[in-house]
């Protein structure tokens, strides 16, 4: 009696699944996303001429032994600066809208 009755809850709790799978399904809604597929490139691109040009600003500006200190400061900020800029500019360029379902 015990393994009719452990067996018929197991059918139960399949038919179950089964039957409310299709329901979430549908409850999905739907989003629109903006889309830009080079900002990524852009972005590390712009990182690395801001840490190059920054460091070389950093270098020429720094006076005395400071010379080191003043080209890895000049050299974050730069890109810092590089990637921010450069991930702006790329976002106005190819991006579009795109509808996803979640």
């Amino acid at each position: 009696m015990r393994n009719k009755l452990i067996a018929t809850a197991t059918l139960v709790c399949s038919a179950l699944a089964v039957a409310a799978a299709p329901i979430s399904a549908e409850a999905r809604s739907r989003h629109r996303v903006l889309v830009c597929p080079d900002v990524r490139a852009s972005a590390n691109t712009g990182t690395v001429v801001g840490a190059v040009g920054g460091g070389l600003l950093g270098n020429a500006l720094s006076h005395g032994g400071g010379r080191t200190g003043g080209t890895l400061i000049g050299a974050g900020v730069g890109a810092v600066a590089g990637h921010q800029i450069a991930k702006q500019n790329a976002k106005h360029r190819n991006c579009h809208y795109v509808y996803r379902y979640y």
